[in-house]
């Protein structure tokens, strides 16, 4: 099943990357979605525009404490929107490393970086549950709106927790449930795709985080997310929506910082 989950999620970004009006400008990248969950880098150094897919659901790169220096993991990198950003806080003597499993997602981000004309950025084909990085090389690890869609969040984490230095740390935003999803946006592919039906419930992936062995973990940012309407009744019946919505169900939008 978790091979099905990636090629789904494959196959979405690499239209995104082909389509010449950005399917998601929405957000978090199902085609289906209309919808945007992501904030502005506008005002954000580092921003490059042609990077921006509107993909994440937060600013990771806000609580990360990068050092100039630093050397800096961005995880499910797409177009290098974040990598770039990272970028410019460890300056000249730091490093960016951008990994994605899509390769389209991979071309695209080296044209990008190709034509900012950065030498201390690089992106790597591979999976988060199998880093192909060297163990105890990593300053800071970041994660915009991904690590919802890897199947077994427990190894990706383990993964994390490898790759940083003692001492590194990382910071990921990424969407979590309190509650319940209606039956059919759990059992919809392009909703997994589109970081929500892969959630899981907050407190489960807090503790999953301290299981892979991370400590002193900070809750950064936590902001609920409508499910607009129309994207609920394509997967959903009206009293399946009725109880959704009167329930305490909730998609969150998550911040979270630990360290190793």
């Amino acid at each position: 099943m978790s091979k099905e989950i990636k090629e789904a999620v494959k196959k979405t970004y690499t239209e995104v990357v082909n389509s010449k009006d950005n399917c998601c400008t929405t957000s978090c990248c199902s085609p289906a979605q209309d919808w945007r969950i992501n904030e502005s880098y506008e005002a954000i150094e580092g921003y490059a525009e042609e990077a921006d897919y509107a993909l994440g659901c937060g600013i990771p790169t806000k609580d990360a404490k990068i050092k100039e220096g630093d050397t800096v993991l961005d995880l499910g990198s797409g177009a290098g929107n974040d990598a770039f950003v990272a970028r410019s806080l460890v300056g000249d003597r730091g490093y960016v490393i951008g990994v994605d499993m899509t390769e389209a997602m991979i071309e695209q981000a080296n044209k990008n970086k190709e034509k900012l004309g950065y030498q201390n950025v690089e992106f790597v084909l591979g999976e988060i549950e199998d880093l192909p990085l060297a163990e105890n090389s990593i300053d800071v690890a970041l994660s915009n709106c991904v690590l919802n869609l890897v199947p077994d969040k427990y190894k990706a984490y383990t993964e994390v927790y490898k790759v940083l230095k003692q001492g590194g740390h990382f910071s990921m935003s990424d969407i979590v449930l309190r509650g319940e999803l209606p039956k059919g946006i759990l059992e919809a592919s392009e909703m997994y795709a589109g970081c929500i039906s892969g959630a899981m419930q907050k407190e489960d992936y807090l503790n999953t985080i301290k299981k892979a062995g991370f400590k002193n973990l900070k809750v950064t940012k936590e902001r609920e997310i409508e499910l607009p309407d129309d994207i609920l009744r394509q997967y959903a019946t009206p009293e399946e929506i009725a109880e959704f919505k009167n329930g305490k169900n909730v998609v969150i939008s998550l911040g979270v910082y630990a360290e190793k």
